[in-house]
């Protein structure tokens, strides 16, 4: 499961667009240059103004893989300085999809594909740009290969980068740019890795900063739940994990019936939001040593079995597994 998009992004993630026009010799319209620079947040109506005068001014197909590779941590806020202190590239990636509004430029979902030969997992890119969606798809999924390759030391081995849109011309450079296999039409844009790429250990890992960013992140998000109902469920179900959907419900003013619908509308339902929560909240207090039963009750389920189904439905593994790899990765 995967937030929606925002309607703003974080001002650092629209301030590359500034730095790397300024380095290419790329003109901007100077009044939207003076906007930009003095917002907290950038409304996504002048995103669309900044991406479609960077791209006419670069007058180049690849601009977006460009951008991709010129993205620096502290572009995605405090979620990418999250990112990267996590412990391994599969727990860094669990935070990306529920800590991407922060950033605002598009949302994430893991998918695993078990049945594949070699277990695969994708990682999508979601969006609703309306604006140089290409240049903007392209610029996301490139990012995340690129800071992918430094957080694991370039230890990283990505299997394929899929696009959903068509090449951009008959003999599309991409690939020769990023050095790894790319795929267009495909079914969502993705980066396929490995499954076993997802253990890879992060060179800048650091639990306390790490649970200090969380904190930050947490934050954040709260902030932005007037604008997302998707992460106001998120922050009632972290507040009362054991809460029904009737009660959350109530407790944001509207019916269980009400708030599916507009959960719809913004593509998801109650409990797929719930689940997704349920498991971060999981994940984080048995990596913190807490025994599984406490947790099954902590989280409202009826018993430590109930737990450990819906667990190993989440992960692949058991809670008791889960807590054994974290205390030997201590």
């Amino acid at each position: 499961m995967s937030l929606p998009a925002g309607r703003d992004v974080t001002a650092q993630y629209a301030h590359a667009l500034l730095q790397a026009a300024q380095e290419t010799g790329i003109a901007l319209d100077e009044g939207l240059v003076a906007r930009v620079q003095g917002a907290h947040r950038v409304p996504l109506a002048w995103q669309d103004e900044l991406w479609e005068d960077y791209c006419i001014g670069a007058a180049d197909p690849l601009a977006g893989l460009r951008l991709g590779l010129r993205m620096q941590v502290g572009h995605l806020d405090s979620a990418g300085m999250l990112l990267v202190t996590c412990a391994t590239l599969g727990e860094a990636l669990e935070e990306l999809t529920a800590y991407a509004p922060v950033i605002g430029a598009g949302s994430f979902a893991l998918r695993r594909d078990e049945d594949h030969a070699d277990a695969q997992v994708h990682v999508d890119f979601e969006h609703d740009f309306a604006v140089r969606p290409l240049e903007r798809v392209e610029a996301a999924l490139t990012t995340l290969l690129h800071l992918a390759r430094w957080a694991t030391g370039g230890r990283i081995r990505a299997s394929a980068l899929e696009f959903a849109h068509a090449a951009p011309g008959p003999d599309p450079a991409h690939a020769a740019v990023l050095g790894v296999p790319v795929h267009f039409d495909a079914p969502r844009s993705a980066l396929v890795l490995a499954a076993d790429q997802l253990d890879l250990p992060l060179v800048q890992a650091n639990e306390a900063l790490r649970d200090h960013l969380r904190e930050l992140a947490d934050r954040t998000l709260a902030q932005l739940g007037d604008q997302d109902l998707a992460v106001r469920v998120r922050q009632v179900v972290i507040a009362h994990p054991d809460w029904s959907r009737d009660r959350v419900a109530d407790h944001l003013g509207h019916s269980a019936r009400h708030l599916n619908r507009l959960l719809a509308e913004e593509g998801l339902s109650f409990s797929a939001v719930r689940e997704r929560t349920l498991e971060q909240l999981a994940v984080r207090a048995l990596e913190q040593g807490e025994r599984v039963g406490d947790v099954a009750v902590r989280l409202g389920y009826s018993d430590e079995t109930a737990f450990t189904r819906a667990f190993r439905r989440w992960r692949g593994r058991t809670p008791g597994q889960e807590r054994q790899r974290a205390q030997v990765g201590r």
